[in-house]
């Protein structure tokens, strides 16, 4: 897959293309159900299959105070585009310029000239030019005017109360929750955080249970405070090497036993090894399952036999 940083490095003859847009953040099922219609769509009429996306995300720009905390970061999301097929995706950095483009400019110098698109495939809900003034009836239009087609691509998912889409804020939703089994229906795989693996205060070590503490400025939206099962994934080793992927008991949090950790961090045991050396590496910690919250124990006895019993409900659940 091409990754572009705007539309200047588009090449020329790329020829027509089926194109899509937006923030992309998470790559969750909704998502996912756009990107393959345009996948899809390309292949059966023989063009190239493009996504246009931000970054920073809009909102960090134009309103920093609300701005949502990315689920993904900017590599991660692009290497999930990438996994459904695409033949490029254009990242375009947004700025207080840029949003000030109207619905028809935007379209003319994203769709028209840029990619030449045949197609241009929506979300229902999608948005795009000055204060957002742009929506499906402008784009229909607008195709019209320039000689596209516009398809709209809505999704739902099947849940016991009825039907809702699916939609980031659905997932932050579940993340803040700690609702992990929602965030990966949603997500239609583990939610991951990942970074580089950096030295802590060496407690768990001294525990006898040692922990890779990732660095405060990881990628990825850290879920609730609290005790979770998960992996950790090392992506600088072989797929088929046997310590590539490893079950852990994960903390997240500032550990309130201890009065010494003031910034929450997110720290994997990995099982019964005591062995690794991952400092300097970059590693990836996927969640599976929340055990319980975070509590202050009156001893390190107490917490040493919580700390077992996490262990054993993390070996239950994941090589069961």
């Amino acid at each position: 897959m091409h990754r572009w940083k705007s539309m200047d490095e588009v090449p020329a003859d790329l020829g027509p293309t089926v194109a899509t847009l937006g923030n992309f953040d998470g790559v969750h099922r909704g998502h996912r159900a756009v990107l393959s219609t345009v996948v899809r769509i390309a292949r059966e009429r023989g063009l190239a299959s493009v996504a246009v996306t931000f970054d920073p995300h809009p909102v960090a720009v134009l309103h920093p105070e609300r701005a949502p905390e990315a689920i993904a970061g900017l590599e991660h999301r692009l290497d999930l585009l990438e996994e459904l097929g695409l033949d490029g995706v254009v990242v375009i950095e947004f700025t207080k310029e840029y949003a000030q483009l109207t619905p028809e400019d935007f379209v003319v110098e994203t769709f028209v000239d840029g990619l030449r698109s045949a197609v241009v495939v929506l979300g229902h809900d999608s948005r795009f030019g000055l204060r957002n003034s742009g929506d499906i009836t402008t784009m229909r239009e607008l195709g019209d005017k320039h000689g596209f087609e516009v398809v709209v691509q809505r999704t739902v998912g099947e849940v016991e109360e009825g039907q809702r889409v699916w939609s980031s804020t659905a997932l932050r939703t579940a993340l803040a929750d700690g609702d992990i089994a929602t965030a990966t229906q949603i997500l239609d795989r583990p939610h991951r955080v990942s970074g580089e693996v950096v030295h802590g205060h060496h407690r768990g070590r001294e525990l006898g249970y040692p922990t890779a503490n990732l660095a405060p400025d990881s990628d990825g939206l850290i879920p609730t405070d609290g005790i979770y099962a998960g992996w950790l994934e090392r992506p600088a080793l072989a797929q088929d090497h046997p310590d590539r992927r490893l079950p852990a008991a994960i903390s997240v949090g500032t550990n309130p036993t201890f009065d010494d950790v003031l910034q929450r961090t997110v720290e994997a045991y990995v099982l019964d090894r005591t062995d690794l050396d991952l400092y300097g590496e970059t590693v990836w910690v996927e969640f599976v399952q929340r055990l319980r919250g975070n509590v202050k124990f009156e001893s390190i006895e107490k917490l040493l036999q919580t700390i077992a019993t996490d262990v054993e409900a993390t070996r239950a659940l994941l090589l069961r």
